[in-house]
């Protein structure tokens, strides 16, 4: 042969093994669902066919290779449903890529169910979607509730209180609000609106909603929805000027991993936001990645501008790696699909459960950085913290070790942060690095009223009368402590002054109006449940017992209801017959009697607002001496003497001014021998000179004894406003006020004191109700054990009580009263004396 003819035949040697080479290859049929008119789905073709020529580029030896048929969803279910129909029953494909949204792979999903064909899809982020019900469903996405501790750590490094969610009204926006709300619950930030913006809205309806949070008090927004409508929304907001300084904008990644792909108007908008992203690891891959991405990216899509690829394009790239590697651990021989057991035009995939496996144990490094599958979703613990300032600056990461950090250091092993301090400075909306207080009264909304009423001490409170803007005017100790304590409040809290009663110390409103003015409670929900019931079973129980009040029986039910009634409230006005009806209505009038008088010194406690604090050693040594005491007659503590049980004739009232003439006659010459005041005012009368010489504080005192402030119940203020006045009181400012108004005395005693004014509850008075049911349920048995042997024994035995050695009680000595009437007062005396000593010990 000569050397032409050897050169011809080893040429075609070598075209013989590449054609037999490439023949061995198996070829496998994967779908790809995109919606290819968005920048994502643009991102994600790119990388996917990237990623096919790329890993066999790399595994040339693989005995199999993926065959990608793309299909366009347009942004539509019912086409991305129709695709994915197609896919399976004409090119019986294997594995489906996709689709982009969570709505689309929901349906999607539930078709893969049944052909047993995976579904991966690189995008959809719903919780919503629930691997329970869609057992072929694979998520090389994070789950959108991953990101939910990041957010509520910003919120709670920031001290923000009040959070708005603006999301996306499709699934994918729906999904995260329950699990961000009950996150933002265990942190106690409220969430007092929810704002849902459609993907069809026009601009002018998007500015109509903007339009209605501006009205709102809350100036934190959570934004979540998805790049497109983000980008949009952002521009907007510029417009009607909800960019500036005072507002908080926190999006979710959903907006975040898109923004190296806005214009430069729209990124323009966003100065001052903050953003939330999964955390890419830099590395040399990436780079030389993201270089041959650009150049193939911008020939594919000349009209399109983005300077990298998102993250959804690196989690797409990666994703084909998984299946491709699947695909060859498999070893797929033949395209098998069975219709024996799934209705027409479907067909069941014998390789699906195999390929299912396969995928979700796939681990390697991927692009987007460690790729491992749980549940059928990937794993992230590391998250981003940017803020948008044109370009884009790192504030921080979040971990699940550490919390908030400056930089991610797996090796450091700090404490878990939720603090500011641990994240670099952020500019803010309106270029300020103020932090913003998120919550702002708007100039249409109202301000918070708060009321002062003149006091006969000016140097406490007083207002007047602006003569030019008419408004009210207030000054004094408790108004600087107030203001102090706003000023230091995580949110602006504008405030108007409203006086009532009139300008002088004789006003005609009372001190328990003014602070009926924010509702009080003295008795808990359950209590007045309990009593009500208790006066119902009493009701039933004489019911019961008094055959008269039952007959007729024909009577109709609603009349029986009526005499239950009655008999509930009205007991002791009925002329009861039986002597067993007797005791449950003596028990029940004791009963009441206890919760009335608890009921007032409750209520007078309550109305109190701080500790009345004696002048002497012990205030009952006062009222057993029978000494005379004085009381500032202005105010409320005349109430609270005569509740302690002191005689009204050993009362005196006085003006403040009166204090020291009244002390100086004493109690024999027609004055007293202390005065009962609260601690505020008696510091007042001592830091006088002469007063101070004269006259001493005694008793225990507790350092933050003082005014207190009056709010609605459950009012979000409380808890803050209290804080606030903590800190004044625990630093030198509540020293400058009090030197300010009372100024410097030495002669006051210092001490500690316990101060306990608290709502009566159900389990204060248990022992009550114990003893109510046990007596009725006794008269019941005794009823039902009379009646039951009332033919067989009338027989009558002398009963004799003793209560101890010194305290008998004859029965004979009332020949008068019948054996019942005696057992009746017999009962009442000791419920009494039992009643009396209860009552004696229960705190006012």
């Amino acid at each position: 042969m000569g050397k032409p003819n050897k050169l011809m035949f080893l040429l075609f040697l070598i075209i013989v093994s590449v054609v037999t080479g490439k023949n061995s290859n198996r070829n496998i049929s994967v779908g790809v669902i995109l919606d290819l008119d968005t920048l994502e789905g643009k991102m994600a073709r790119t990388s996917i066919e990237m990623a096919v020529q790329d890993f066999y580029t790399i595994h040339s030896n693989y005995s199999t290779r993926l065959v990608l048929d793309i299909r366009d969803s347009h942004q539509d279910n019912v086409k991305a449903t129709l695709a994915a129909l197609d896919l399976l029953e004409n090119n019986k494909t294997e594995v489906i890529i996709g689709p982009q949204k969570s709505s689309q792979a929901a349906i999607v999903s539930e078709i893969g169910n049944t052909s047993q064909v995976p579904v991966v899809s690189f995008s959809a982020t719903s919780p919503t979607l629930a691997f329970m019900h869609l057992p072929y469903f694979i998520r090389t996405t994070i789950n959108d509730a991953a990101q939910i501790k990041t957010i509520t750590s910003l919120i709670k490094a920031y001290g923000w209180r009040e959070v708005v969610t603006i999301y996306e009204d499709t699934e994918f926006g729906w999904g995260i609000l329950p699990f961000l709300a009950n996150a933002l619950e265990k942190i106690n930030v409220h969430i007092p609106y929810r704002s849902s913006i459609s993907k069809l809205s026009t601009d002018d309806q998007i500015k109509l909603e903007l339009y209605k949070l501006q009205t709102m008090q809350t100036r934190v927004f959570v934004v979540h929805m998805s790049s497109s409508l983000g980008s949009n929304l952002f521009l907007m907001a510029k417009e009607v000027g909800m960019m500036g300084e005072g507002y908080v904008w926190i999006m979710t990644d959903g907006v975040t991993n898109m923004v190296y792909s806005f214009n430069e108007s729209v990124t323009s908008a966003m100065k001052g936001a903050l953003g939330v992203r999964p955390y890419i690891p830099k590395t040399d891959k990436l780079n030389y990645f993201t270089i041959r991405w650009k150049r193939r990216f911008h020939e594919d899509n000349p009209q399109e501008m983005s300077s990298k690829p998102s993250i959804y394009a690196l989690w797409a790239y990666d994703t084909i790696y998984a299946v491709a590697m699947a695909v060859e651990r498999v070893g797929v021989q033949n395209t098998k699909f069975d219709n024996s057991t799934t209705p027409p035009p479907l067909h069941s995939s014998s390789n699906g459960p195999w390929l299912l496996e396969e995928i979700t144990n796939i681990k390697f490094q991927g692009l987007s950085g460690n790729f491992e599958l749980i549940n059928r979703e990937l794993q992230y613990s590391s998250f981003e913290i940017i803020n948008i300032v044109g370009a884009v600056r790192e504030v921080g990461y979040w971990t699940e070790e550490q919390g908030l950090s400056r930089v991610l250091d797996e090796s450091n092993k700090k404490n878990y942060s939720t603090s500011k301090e641990d994240l670099n400075p952020v500019i803010w909306p309106g270029e300020t690095i103020v932090l913003p207080k998120g919550w702002e009264i708007p100039l249409s909304g109202t301000k918070l009223r708060v009321g002062v009423k003149m006091s006969s001490y000016p140097e406490f409170i007083k207002w007047e009368i602006d003569p030019e803007t008419k408004a009210t005017r207030a000054s004094g100790y408790s108004v600087d402590v107030f203001e102090a304590a706003v000023k230091r409040l995580p949110y602006a809290l504008p405030f108007e002054y409203q006086h009532f009663g009139g300008a002088t110390e004789n006003n005609s409103l009372t001190y328990n109006e003014f602070v009926y003015q924010v509702f009080l409670g003295p008795l808990s929900f359950d209590l007045w449940l309990g009593t009500f019931a208790f006066l119902i079973c009493t009701g039933i129980t004489i019911w019961i017992l008094e055959p008269k009040m039952r007959a007729p029986l024909k009577r109709s039910v609603s009349r029986h209801v009526g005499t239950i009634m009655q008999l509930s409230l009205f007991a002791y006005q009925e002329k009861l017959e039986s002597i067993l009806s007797k005791i449950v209505a003596i028990v029940s009038i004791f009963v009441l009697l206890i919760l009335t008088s608890s009921y007032t010194a409750s209520l007078s406690s309550m109305l109190t607002v701080q500790q009345l604090q004696p002048t002497a050693t012990d205030i009952y040594d006062l009222k057993n001496k029978g000494e005379y005491v004085g009381y500032n007659k202005h105010y409320f503590v005349e109430g609270l003497l005569l509740e302690i049980g002191f005689d009204k004739s050993k009362m005196r009232g006085y003006s403040p001014e009166e204090f020291a003439g009244a002390l100086d006659k004493g109690s024999v010459n027609g004055g007293v021998a202390a005065i009962v005041d609260e601690i505020p005012y008696i510091k007042l009368f001592l830091a006088k000179a002469k007063n101070c010489e004269s006259y001493t504080m005694v008793g225990p005192i507790y350092k933050t004894a003082g005014f207190g402030f009056a709010f609605p119940k459950g009012s979000p203020l409380v808890a803050d406003i209290s804080r606030a006045i903590l800190n004044i009181t625990d630093g030198d400012e509540i020293n400058q006020i009090q030197k300010k108004w009372i100024g410097d005395s030495n002669c006051l005693n210092s001490g500690s004191i316990t101060m306990e004014s608290n709502t009566l509850n159900f389990l204060s008075f248990r022992g009550l109700f114990i003893i109510t049911g046990v007596v009725s349920t006794i008269c019941i048995i005794i009823y039902a054990t009379k009646s039951f042997c009332k033919n067989r024994q009338k027989n009558t035995n002398v009963v004799s009580f003793e209560t101890s050695t010194d305290d008998k009680i004859d029965v004979e000595a009332l020949p008068a009263m019948k054996e019942q009437d005696q057992a009746v007062m017999l009962l009442a005396y000791y419920l009494l004396k039992v009643t009396l000593t209860l009552h004696q010990q229960m705190p006012t």
